[in-house]
């Protein structure tokens, strides 16, 4: 059963970016919006190995995501989960279909050569959402 409430699963489709927060090493939170995509069942994101994102999850596996709709600011989804597993990604195969899903372009324009990418799987736990199509707050 999944924990996203149904009237707000539009989100997970949509080319609305993801705030990612993690823990970093000393304790303090990390936040910052990237691409995602949503196989039905986990949020998947990019990152390649040597960002301290990549290194917070590995240590640390929880997750809080948010999701704001671009076409009603005042509506939201809010994710609460952790890291199900990190699949290496060699051939550019997922970043490659973020690049497609959000900027039309068959491959990622920015790869840098010696980036190694991954795909962090996140298995959703729970979820606050806020908002409807005339919601203001």
């Amino acid at each position: 059963m999944s924990v996203i409430p149904e009237k707000y699963a539009d989100l997970l489709n949509s080319t609305a970016l993801v705030h990612v927060a993690t823990i970093g090493p000393k304790g303090e939170p990390q936040n910052n919006p990237v691409w995602f995509g949503w196989d039905g069942t986990h949020v998947l994101i990019s990152q390649t190995k040597g960002r301290q994102k990549y290194r917070n999850l590995q240590r640390e596996p929880r997750v809080a995501l948010s999701i704001v709709d671009p076409t009603n600011p005042f509506r939201y989804l809010e994710i609460r989960g952790k890291v199900a597993r990190i699949d290496e990604d060699p051939d550019n195969k997922f970043i490659n279909s973020m690049a497609k899903k959000y900027i039309n372009q068959d491959v990622y324009p920015n790869h840098q050569p010696g980036d190694e990418r991954v795909v962090v799987v996140i298995e959703p736990e729970h979820t606050t959402a806020m908002g409807g199509p005339d919601a203001k707050i």
